[in-house]
């Protein structure tokens, strides 16, 4: 039995499940040339055009910017940057509608064309020369992202490291109306296949495998003719079938592999690309044009000129609408994308952004109404087209009511929303719209979840830190305690001993410190019985003048009242008794000055000094002395006073 690489190699094709054949109604663009849309008044550019992170503002209001200049930077992997379309002068930063089905307003950098068109400086990097990590960088600064689906940066698929057996280019385009990918085919097959030469180099697959609806004959014989010189490149036509685009349908119609539920298709060994994606990458490297540019299909019945059109980035739909002859009497619902994917516009200020491929401006009759909502009458129909083998029916029930378990369980996320399910449904229930609300919801409850488990985590960590610290602290200090009662029982007598030395040091020093202090208080009491001797000296000169002045004045007092020779011998004896008590005064006055020196040559020669006893000195007191002289002298004058006539 030939391997699958050989089966590959001989052309085979298989089949997916489900699929449905709506009209394709392509032939009013897919054989026209693509037209260049003149420069619009107002770009407006969104700064995340693609699945993943936008990058950092890098201009200001009323900046000028020159064509190809980078507006944002990709400081993340996840980041692609976007770029100024032409020249000209940045006029807002701010919000503007999304073009997304809610609408929502998303941050967008508005430029208004100077139409000079002024190229910034361009930098080509040679294939053969450059290595893998450059071509890398220039494809993510070149913000080129995958431009036939959601928007996957373009750089990540292409530096994958995994083993690569299959590089798939998606040229299918199976959805009615649009033919942009076909158109580009036909006019840079050449360019496409020189970018997946660099695709090539940087994944080294074993094959390449370029698939092609086989109502697109044009297309496919440019690429067959572009990849004649090249090995292993297949281009194989495959039946008209939708959504065969998809891309876990095509994997399977090309190599009979289904990709697991949840999975990539890197992990069985393939990665798939658009062709507009291989284009954009081709200009990136080879001549350093990043991606400001798309082919879009502006189709539909409301068009007197429907066609594919080369439109900037950023173009409002109404510019491209007006391009193409659109009429204003009846407006219609205008769709971004095709009529079974795509979705309303809720006005015609939205810009094309780097995943736009179709505009559809259908007339009532060309795409009715949907009619209302019926019942479900379990036919089973939706589940016959299903091209990912899913049940839309249980997830139509458990959509409504907001079970996620069972959501997953049925796996929803495994819908590619390709509308088949609801272009088949007799009901006319509009199935993808409640799987879209459904995923929406999810999301946005996994979202609060991993909030609340960072939180969860964060406060976790917080109670962690803090009791380790309190451990921590209660270790410290039962180690403290612990050494201190090591030291207290093993230093008890070194403590002793240590304490002893201590107080014995205090004696010395203060022993040490007493003859200062010794001398100077004998120093102060030198001073003060100095100042007494001075003041006892002072006393006793002045007592004898004092004292002897009376005697005279009694004498004379007396002589006036009687003569001398009259006295009596009592006058007499009286005045010698205060006579001698006076002798005695002053000689006990010199008696205490000598002592006080004596105590002083005592106390400096720290000898004791014989002192005289008690009664002695109370007799040798001059105070004293005084006091019994002046006594006498009255009993005397008393007693002369009695005794005269």
């Amino acid at each position: 039995m030939p391997s699958l690489y050989q089966q590959i190699q001989a052309g085979k094709l298989w089949d997916f499940h489900g699929g449905v054949h709506p009209p394709t109604r392509k032939a009013q663009t897919a054989q026209k040339p693509i037209a260049v849309l003149p420069l619009p008044d107002r770009l407006y550019i969104p700064l995340r055009q693609h699945i993943g992170v936008a990058g950092n503002v890098l201009v200001s209001i009323g900046q000028r910017v020159l064509k190809g200049q980078a507006l944002t930077s990709a400081d993340n992997s996840m980041a692609v940057p976007v770029h100024a379309p032409t020249s000209g002068t940045i006029v807002t930063v701010g919000d503007h509608t999304s073009a997304h089905p809610s609408a929502l307003p998303e941050n967008t950098i508005t430029l208004a064309p100077d139409g000079l068109d002024e190229w910034r400086e361009q930098y080509p990097l040679n294939l053969a020369t450059s290595d893998n990590s450059s071509l890398l960088e220039r494809i993510q600064l070149s913000g080129i992202a995958g431009m036939g689906g959601a928007g996957f940066p373009a750089h990540l698929k292409a530096g994958l490291t995994q083993p690569v057996d299959y590089l798939i280019i998606n040229a299918v385009e199976c959805e009615p109306y649009i033919s942009a990918d076909d158109a580009l085919i036909q006019e840079g097959a050449i360019t496409i296949v020189k970018g997946i030469d660099i695709l090539c180099k940087l994944l080294s697959p074993k094959a390449v495998l370029i698939g092609i609806e086989d109502d697109k004959p044009a297309a496919s014989a440019a690429l067959k003719a572009a990849c004649s010189q090249r090995e292993h490149y297949y281009v194989r036509d495959l039946p008209t079938k939708y959504p065969s685009g998809g891309e876990k349908q095509l994997i399977q119609l090309l190599t009979n592999k289904e990709v697991p539920a949840g999975r990539r298709p890197i992990d069985i060994g393939i990665v798939m690309l658009n062709v507009g994606t291989a284009f954009a990458i081709a200009q990136a490297v080879l001549d350093d044009h990043p991606l400001l540019s798309r082919v879009v299909t502006v189709t539909g019945e409301t068009l007197s000129q429907p066609q594919n059109v080369l439109a900037l980035i950023g173009t409002p739909v109404s510019d491209l609408l007006n391009f193409c002859g659109y009429q204003h009497k009846q407006p219609y619902k205008v769709i971004m994308g095709g009529p079974m994917m795509g979705f309303t516009l809720p006005d015609l200020t939205v810009p094309i952004t780097k995943t736009t491929n179709c505009i559809l401006a259908p007339s009532k009759h060309e795409l009715p109404p949907a009619a209302e909502e019926q019942d479900c009458i379990r036919c089973s129909a939706c589940a016959d087209v299903c091209p990912a083998s899913l049940l839309p029916q249980q997830l139509l029930w458990y959509s409504k009511a907001k079970d996620p378990v069972k959501l997953d369980e049925y796996n929803l996320f495994d819908c590619i929303e390709c509308g088949a399910c609801a272009y088949v449904c007799p009901s006319e229930i509009p199935l993808v719209q409640y799987y879209r609300v459904a995923k929406a919801e999810i999301r946005e409850q996994q979202r609060e979840s991993v909030k609340a488990e960072q939180a969860k985590a964060r406060f976790e960590a917080r109670n962690a830190r803090l009791e380790r610290e309190k451990q921590q602290r209660m270790a410290r200090n039962q180690r403290l305690a612990q050494a201190r009662e090591q030291a207290q029982q093993t230093g008890s007598n070194s403590n002793a001993v240590a304490e002893a030395l201590a107080r014995i040091k205090a004696k010395q020093t203060e022993q040490n410190s007493v003859p200062a202090d010794r001398e100077q208080v004998l120093a102060e009491r030198a001073a003060k019985k100095q100042q007494a001797r001075a003041y006892q000296a002072e006393k006793a000169a002045s007592e004898p003048h004092a004292e002897s002045e009376p005697a005279p004045v009694a004498q004379d007092e007396a002589r006036q009242e009687q003569p001398a020779a009259d006295e009596p011998a009592s006058a007499k004896s009286a005045a010698v008794a205060a006579a001698i008590a006076r002798a005695k005064a002053r000689k006990a006055a010199q008696l205490q000055a000598e002592q006080q020196d004596k105590v002083v040559e005592a106390e400096q020669t720290k000898q004791p000094e014989a002192t005289e006893p008690a009664s002695e000195q109370a007799t040798t007191d001059p105070r004293k002395a005084a006091i019994a002289a002046a006594i006498a002298r009255a009993k005397a004058k008393k007693q002369a006073d009695s005794e005269k006539p």
